[in-house]
């Protein structure tokens, strides 16, 4: 009666160690180096506001997805206005700059200049159920066109709000890449191999 082989068992290196030479040591080309970086630093305490911040949605608009946001809030909050509190351009302006900072942030990396742009366009859509104008066409025209000259210092406002947000995200970025590209050419200077 034949008997089924059996196999010796197989030894298997653990992979923390480099495999050894015929003469039993180390070749320096199999060492492992490692680069010792600094202890990271602690984390600083989050204040409150910017934990709050954190907790709102972060959608990503396309560039006219963020004007059409801009003008359809504005436009709402226009009629708004005009129906609790008979059109004031204050309030109007006042609800201006939050809906230039939503827009400024939500829209994405890609399209970050459109922010400014857009935002005033906004402004331009949501000044039409307030401006009072009559007689028409031409009438509603005029009054929309001093509507914006008279409250300026609003619209200026909020597109200052959306082009500083822009920008400072627009920087972040940029350091953000630099950051990477540098550790990634240090890593791969780190895993070249001294040639020998």
């Amino acid at each position: 009666m034949e008997q089924p082989r059996t196999r010796p068992p197989r030894h298997r290196q653990s992979p923390q160690q480099p495999p050894l030479s015929p003469q039993g040591t180390l070749d320096e080309a199999d060492a492992v180096y490692r680069t010792v970086g600094s202890p990271r630093p602690r984390a600083r305490p989050v204040p409150p506001a910017v934990l709050a911040l954190r907790r709102l949605p972060s959608p990503r608009l396309t560039g006219i997805g963020a004007g059409l946001f801009a003008a359809a809030v504005m436009f709402s909050l226009a009629c708004l206005d005009w129906l609790l509190f008979d059109g004031s351009p204050v309030v109007y302006g006042v609800l201006f700059l939050p809906v230039s900072a939503l827009t400024a942030l939500w829209v994405r990396p890609a399209d970050l200049v459109t922010a400014p742009i857009s935002v005033p366009i906004a402004f331009a859509v949501g000044v039409i159920p307030i401006s009072g104008g009559t007689g028409g066409f031409g009438g509603q025209t005029m009054a929309v066109v001093t509507a914006l000259a008279v409250h300026a210092g609003w619209l200026y406002g909020g597109t200052l709000v959306a082009g500083l947000i822009a920008t400072v995200r627009k920087v972040r970025l940029m350091r953000q890449r630099r950051r990477r590209m540098l550790l990634a050419a240090r890593t791969a200077r780190s895993t070249r191999r001294p040639k020998g």
